[in-house]
C-alpha cells in the first residue's frame, strides 16, 4: 500500500526508470545512450548489503565490517555468524527493492562490492601471486543485474571495498590497519587489477551495466605530511598508475562500458590524476555536507570543461530533506547525474529504514554502553530476526518524503498531501506531523533546515533533532503513548496541511499542544486569511493541564481542496494534534 501511495505522489511531472538503449557512454561532456540521447542517472547506493558500515547498524565506533563480524563471532560462533552473514545478504536486497526503486522513479543503482565476496584475500591464497575466485559475489551481481534488467534499471559496479583498503577512513573500505593496505602492497594491487578484468569478461555483453566504477573514495596520502585523506595531496601518481592498470585489464576484455573514476579525498581530489587516458571516460565527485550553490562544484565543473568529460555525482547523501532537492536541483541544472546514499540503513533519511527488534536494542547495549552480556541464544535470536525479518523490504518503514524531496521537489515549488486529511461532518483530527510534502517556505518554515559543517567548519548540525518520522528541518519526537509530536518549535516556524473539505462553511480549529510556554500564541490561515490561536495565560510547563493546552480559533473553509497553515507566534509550543469541527 505504501509503495502504491508513493508512485501515485511521484506521477506527475517524473519520467520513470528508462529501458536500457544500448550501452551508455561519454560524449564530450554528456552521458549518453545507444542513441545518443542525453542521460540523467538518478540513483541509490545499496550500502550496507555487500559491505556493511558501523553507523548503518548504530553500532558507533565498531566501524569495518570485520570488527562486527568479530564481535559477532565473540558472541554467537563463527559457524552461526556465518548463518547470520548468509541471510544478511539474502535479504537486505531482494526484488521488491529493486521493483519500488523503478516503481518511485529512480532509474539506477550503484552496488558496492565487498572484493572478499569475489576472491580471497592475498594473505589467504594457497598460491601465491593467484587468484582464487568465490561464486558469491559473482551469484548477488548476476541476481541483480537481472533484477535491474526486469526493471529496466542501470547497474553501476563499484569497487567501494579494494583488496587492503584504498583509505584511511577505515569503514569505509573495511580496511585492517594491522594488515598491508591496497597502497602498500603490490600484491592487493595485482588482486584488484584482475578482479576488474573478471567483472569486464563476465559483463562485457551486459548493458544494464552503465558503468564500472573502479576505486572508492580513495583517501590516502602519498607524500604530504599529516595529510592523511589526501585532500591536499599533489602527487597522486600511484592512483592514477593504478587506474591505468585497471584500464589495460579492462580494455583487454571489454571495449564498450563507460569507467568512472574518483580522485583522492573522498574521490574529490583530482591532483595529477588526470588528463584523461580513455575515450569512454567520467569523473565521480562526491558531496556531502557543504554548501548547495555552484561554488561547491566549481572545481569540478572545471574539469568537466577543462578536459571534456562528463560528471557524475557518484555518492551524496545522508543530510536533509531540503538538502537533498536543493543538491539535486544544483547538478542537475548543469547536467549531471547522482546517486545518494543509501537505500536503507538504522536510521530515517533514507528511503528505507530498517526496524530493529528489542533484541537487537539489547544487545546494542551490551556493546555500546556496558549493558547486560545477552546468552549466546539471545543473541543468535535477535540477530538473525534482524537478518531474516528487519532488514526486508516489506519490514521496511517508506520514507515518501525522501523520495518526494529527491525525485520531484528538485524541479517543482508545489506541495503535496502527505496523507489525506478528509474533514466531513464529524470533522477530522489530523497529527502535527503529517503536514504536507514539500521544500520549506512551501510546506513548511523552520529555524534548522540541513547540516552544513563542512562549508561553516562547525559541528555538525541536526535538522529533525528527534530523528524519526520524517526528513525534514521539523523536529518530531516519539510520546509514551506512540503518538509524534512536533517538539521545538519557535517564533516564526510553520506548518501546511492540505484538507479535503465537505462543505464550505465555519469550523473550530484546536491546537492540542503538549507543554507551552507562557507567551505560547499560534495562527491560523486559510488562502489569505489568518487567525490567531490564543494560548495565553499558561501556566509554567510543569504545571499545565491539558485542558489548559487546546487553544482554539474559528475560520472560513471552503468546499474542496484547501490548505492551511498553523504559526508559531510567540512561544515555544510542542504540537501534537489539530482538531477540526464544523460549526
Amino acid at each position: 500500500m505504501r509503495t502504491k501511495l508513493i508512485a501515485a505522489l511521484l506521477a506527475q511531472g517524473l519520467s520513470g526508470a528508462a529501458a536500457a538503449d544500448g550501452f551508455l557512454r561519454a560524449d564530450g561532456q554528456q552521458i549518453v545512450d545507444g542513441s545518443g540521447a542525453p542521460v540523467i542517472l538518478r540513483g541509490m547506493g545499496l550500502g550496507g548489503w555487500m559491505l556493511q558500515e558501523g553507523y548503518m547498524l548504530k553500532l558507533g565506533e565498531f566501524g569495518q565490517q570485520h570488527v562486527i563480524r568479530r564481535k559477532i563471532e565473540d558472541l554467537i560462533g563463527p559457524e552461526r555468524t556465518g548463518e547470520f552473514y548468509r541471510a544478511w545478504r539474502a535479504n537486505h536486497l531482494r526484488e521488491e527493492d529493486i521493483k519500488a526503486l523503478a516503481g518511485w522513479g529512480y532509474n539506477s543503482v550503484r552496488l558496492p562490492m565487498h572484493y572478499n565476496l569475489y576472491t580471497l584475500p592475498v594473505a589467504q591464497e594457497p598460491v601465491a601471486g593467484e587468484n582464487t575466485w568465490l561464486d558469491t559475489g559473482f551469484e548477488l551481481t548476476d541476481q541483480l543485474l537481472a533484477w535491474c534488467k526486469k526493471y529496466h534499471l542501470y547497474l553501476i559496479l563499484d569497487l567501494h571495498a579494494a583488496p587492503g583498503g584504498q583509505g584511511n577512513d577505515l569503514a569505509i573500505s573495511d580496511r585492517d590497519p594491522n594488515k598491508p593496505s591496497l597502497w602498500d602492497s603490490a600484491a592487493n594491487r595485482a588482486k584488484t587489477v584482475a578482479l576488474w578484468r573478471k567483472l569486464a569478461a563476465r559483463y562485457k555483453n551486459e548493458p544494464n551495466i552503465a558503468a564500472y566504477d573502479l576505486i572508492n573514495e580513495p583517501n590516502w596520502g602519498f607524500s604530504a605530511s599529516g595529510d592523511a585523506h589526501g585532500c591536499g595531496e599533489q602527487a597522486n601518481w600511484p592512483l592514477r598508475q593504478l587506474y591505468l592498470d585497471i584500464t589495460a585489464a579492462i580494455r583487454a576484455e571489454d571495449q564498450r562500458h563507460m569507467l568512472v573514476i574518483e580522485g583522492n579525498c573522498w574521490g574529490n581530489n583530482y591532483a595529477s590524476v588526470l588528463p584523461p587516458w580513455d575515450a569512454n571516460m567520467a569523473l565521480s565527485f562526491h558531496k556531502y555536507w557543504n554548501n548547495n550553490d555552484r561554488a561547491s562544484i566549481a572545481d569540478k565543473l572545471a574539469l568537466r570543461e577543462r578536459y571534456d568529460v562528463p560528471l557524475w555525482l557518484g555518492e551524496s547523501g545522508e543530510n536533509s530533506n531540503a538538502w537533498f532537492a536543493d543538491a539535486i536541483e544544483l547538478v542537475e541544472g548543469q547536467g549531471i547525474g547522482w546517486a545518494f546514499w543509501p537505500l536503507k540503513k538504522i536510521g530515517f533519511n533514507n528511503p528505507l529504514e530498517i526496524t530493529p527488534n528489542p533484541g537487537y536494542r539489547k544487545l546494542l547495549a551490551y556493546w555500546k554502553d556496558g549493558g547486560p552480556k545477552p546468552s549466546p541464544e539471545e543473541a543468535y535470536a535477535a540477530l538473525m530476526q534482524l537478518a531474516r525479518e528487519d532488514i526486508r523490504f516489506a519490514n521496511n518503514r517508506q520514507h515518501i518524503d525522501v523520495v518526494d524531496a529527491m525525485l520531484r521537489q528538485p524541479h517543482s515549488d508545489s506541495t503535496r498531501p502527505f496523507r489525506t486529511h478528509k474533514v466531513g461532518a464529524a470533522g477530522a483530527i489530523i497529527s502535527a506531523a503529517d503536514y504536507d510534502l514539500g521544500r520549506p517556505g512551501r510546506a513548511y518554515a523552520d529555524t534548522d533546515l540541513a547540516n552544513y559543517h563542512v562549508s561553516t567548519g562547525g559541528p555538525r548540525t541536526p535538522w529533525n533533532r528527534g530523528r524519526i518520522y520524517r526528513n525534514d528541518g521539523v523536529d518530531l519526537a516519539a510520546t509514551d503513548d506512540g503518538n509524534i509530536v512536533v517538539t521545538d518549535m519557535a517564533a516564526g516556524e510553520w506548518l501546511q496541511y492540505t484538507l479535503q473539505v465537505v462543505r464550505t462553511g465555519r469550523y473550530r480549529i484546536t491546537a492540542l499542544l503538549d507543554n507551552a510556554d507562557a507567551d505560547t500564541a499560534l495562527s491560523v490561515s486559510a488562502g489569505d486569511s489568518a487567525t490567531e490561536l490564543h494560548a495565553a495565560q499558561l501556566a509554567n510547563r510543569n504545571d499545565i493541564a491539558p485542558a489548559r493546552t487546546q487553544p482554539s480559533a474559528t475560520i472560513e473553509l471552503q468546499k474542496g481542496t484547501q490548505k492551511i497553515r498553523i504559526k508559531v507566534e510567540s512561544g515555544a509550543p510542542a504540537l501534537r494534534q489539530l482538531r477540526i469541527e464544523p460549526l
